[in-house]
């Protein structure tokens, strides 16, 4: 496997150490997923991770931005966040609609107590990561 290089604030660490307890392993599993399949992708070679809105993010040079957090006002659920006017989240209802759960245009949903649908995720995650070379497929190349 390639090496991806990842540029970290150290913000952001102090963002995941504030997660609850029982929040921190399901979001920090989120983020290992993340950074694993951007050094899985074809085509990319440096990951930024960073703060936007205060929440954690993750940049290529030739993707959409991902966001990930959990809220306090829906405590048994986190989610991942993609550009809204993006085609992500609808490509994404389209080929997952049984094995995600969506928030509008811009969320997949998980809830706390589940496992993650790790493949079904590594392909959205790549979809977003490498947006820019894909949005003109048919489903994004998935």
């Amino acid at each position: 496997m390639k090496k991806t290089e990842v540029k970290t604030d150290p913000k952001v660490k102090s963002v995941f150490k504030n997660y609850p307890d029982s929040v921190r392993k399901k979001m920090t599993d989120l983020r290992e997923l993340i950074i694993e399949t951007a050094g899985e992708t074809e085509g990319i070679t440096g990951l930024e991770e960073t703060l936007k809105w205060g929440e954690p993010s993750y940049l290529t040079k030739k993707g959409s931005t991902i966001r990930i957090d959990w809220k306090s006002k829906s405590p048994n659920q986190y989610a991942m966040y993609f550009q809204c006017t993006s085609r992500l989240v609808s490509t994404f209802r389209t080929v997952y609609k049984n094995t995600l759960d969506f928030e509008g245009k811009r969320a997949i949903i998980f809830q706390i107590n589940e496992a993650l649908p790790k493949e079904a995720l590594k392909n959205c995650i790549a979809a977003a990561l490498t947006y820019h070379k894909v949005k003109h497929l048919p489903l994004l190349g998935m």
